[in-house]
């Protein structure tokens, strides 16, 4: 495989890594296990282990239950800021373990990056979603983020360069979804206050 698109599948890992490290790898590992994708490199082969699955899957379920709660959503996401971005670098790493100690390093840095950008980017909308005093918005978007993270996650290995660019168009989409929301809140909370009619 070319370092192309080995660094490529690494980004893509970690773009999911950053909606959610718990569910990248309860998806990548049950998919390795129904032979869907793999045989997957070095570590992330450890993915479809039990053990790993069982850790996993409970995690991606207590955070999906948890960001059904407008208030506690946000506080999820932003204590994840501290381990969405090192999870992310992690999953880039052992996706290009087998690489060019060149295209580790890359995938280490990029990896990290890219999910800080895209945990920061879904902060942003969680807040912003979580300011309706209603599960369903938060449910939606759970069912949206666990979508993105299937998607990836099986295509990456097969179309890489195609699914992050396609990844990154999506994070661009989303970072002006968020800035239109929260401009839009904004003069929602402003109007009473102006005078203006609703």
């Amino acid at each position: 495989m070319s370092s192309i698109a080995t660094l490529a599948q690494s980004l893509g890992i970690a773009y999911a890594s950053g909606i959610s490290p718990y569910a990248t790898i309860t998806l990548v590992g049950l998919m390795q296990r129904a032979e869907w994708i793999g045989p997957l490199p070095g570590v992330m082969g450890t993915l479809s282990h039990p053990a790993v699955l069982s850790v996993a899957g409970l995690l991606t379920v207590f955070e999906f239950i948890a960001t059904l709660v407008p208030g506690i959503a946000t506080t999820w996401e932003a204590i994840h800021t501290a381990i969405r971005p090192p999870a992310a670098a992690g999953l880039a790493i052992a996706t290009a373990w087998n690489a060019d100690p060149s295209i580790i390093a890359l995938a280490a840095v990029l990896g990290g990056g890219l999910g800080f950008a895209t945990h920061a980017t879904k902060l942003g909308l969680r807040a912003a979603v979580d300011t309706s005093p209603e599960p369903v918005t938060n449910g939606a978007m759970n069912v949206t983020e666990i979508g993105i993270i299937a998607s990836l996650a099986y295509f990456v290995w097969n179309h890489p360069v195609a699914s992050l660019v396609l990844a990154l168009l999506l994070l661009i989409v989303t970072i002006l979804l968020v800035r239109l929301v929260w401009r839009t809140i904004r003069k929602l909370v402003a109007r009473p206050f102006t005078g203006r009619p609703a």
